[in-house]
């Protein structure tokens, strides 16, 4: 099967990729390796050509996954992957200094199964560490050929542009559905100047915009549970509005989840997002958006229930906040 494609910098990719991280962290059930090897294996049958991992999910335990369970067709994908965000010891730890960075990506090989990243990504800024050194050591792992495009997640408009003065950036990744407009602010329009292809992670709202959530019983575990967004009356409230984004998509003739995927999948012709799920059912309800073309009336819809402050909440705990790079509304 062939998906339509899109270009991330000097890639050619599915117009729809597949988040890998909740095959392995984040979220209230960890699937068997024998079901996330099926669901990994049955997205490249259905044409997807971007997986996406990272060091941090499970600890490494992703990455491995990946490595077990496709890396036999590793001709048939795109491989990106991300360091800076490490965990070490069993805690999570920021560190984007070169030689972590180093050892990040050696570790990181190691466990995918190959020599080469095809895109790999600088997971988060850290405030301690210019992005230009960071960037440099990326660029001497290109050079040695074991990385090929460099990319960005949850960076501001501003560090994009450091970063892109010192190597051509290929893609910026960010949180982006008609529930998350953070980048939107900025980083959007830098990409477009830029050339810098975007991939949209959480494009169903972490499971919200999917009609997944009826409240805030979260396993312990879960990120949503550490989410303000996610907990409480804030909850209660956006539910009310994922209701009546859930009745513009039966309107249409679609799911909720292939409405919102629509929804990203519109706002620009250099945006891939990389929804992620543990079930082949969704996966299959998902790759259908990639061929729906959204009307301007819908998305007009859509536009008008989400603007202003229709959301409650901020996106992350404080905490996890501070190290996010990411322009932020007033209140956040």
């Amino acid at each position: 099967m062939a998906l339509p494609t899109r270009r991330l910098g000097s890639l050619t990719v599915s117009a729809v990729g597949l988040g890998c991280m909740g095959l392995s962290h984040g979220y209230d059930v960890i699937p068997s390796a024998e079901e996330s090897a099926r669901l990994l294996n049955r997205a490249l049958d259905l044409g997807v050509t971007m997986l996406d991992t990272a060091a941090l999910y499970g600890g490494g335990a992703n990455e491995r996954l990946l490595g077990g369970a496709v890396v036999h067709r590793r001709s048939e994908f795109t491989l990106a992957s991300k360091c800076v965000l490490d965990m070490v010891d069993g805690k999570r730890v920021l560190d984007g200094s070169p030689a972590a960075i180093a050892r990040t990506l050696d570790a990181a090989l190691a466990r995918l199964c190959t020599d080469f990243i095809d895109l790999y990504y600088l997971h988060r800024l850290d405030p301690n560490v210019p992005v230009e050194e960071s960037v440099g050591a990326l660029v001497r792992a290109r050079e040695a050929g074991k990385i090929g495009a460099i990319g960005l997640s949850e960076m501001s408009a501003a560090t994009i542009r450091r970063a892109h003065a010192v190597h051509p950036i290929a893609a910026v990744q960010s949180e982006y559905s008609p529930f998350s407009r953070n980048v939107e602010i900025a980083v959007l329009d830098t990409c477009r100047e830029l050339g810098i292809g975007f991939v949209a992670f959480s494009p169903t709202a972490r499971g919200l915009l999917a009609d997944a959530i009826r409240d805030d019983a979260w396993a312990a575990g879960d990120l949503r549970r550490t989410m303000p967004r996610f907990t409480g009356e804030n909850l209660a409230h956006n539910l009310r509005v994922g209701a009546a984004f859930n009745a513009i998509a039966q309107e249409c003739g679609i799911t909720p989840a292939q409405l919102s995927l629509a929804w990203v999948l519109a706002k620009a012709p250099f945006i891939v997002p990389i929804p992620g799920t543990r079930r082949i059912a969704h996966l299959e309800e998902n790759l259908i958006a990639a061929t729906i073309a959204l009307d301007d009336e819908a998305t007009a819809r859509i536009d008008a229930l989400f603007t202003g402050d229709a959301i409650r909440g901020a996106r992350y705990s404080a905490a996890a906040h501070s190290q996010i790079d990411t322009e932020r509304f007033p209140g956040e």
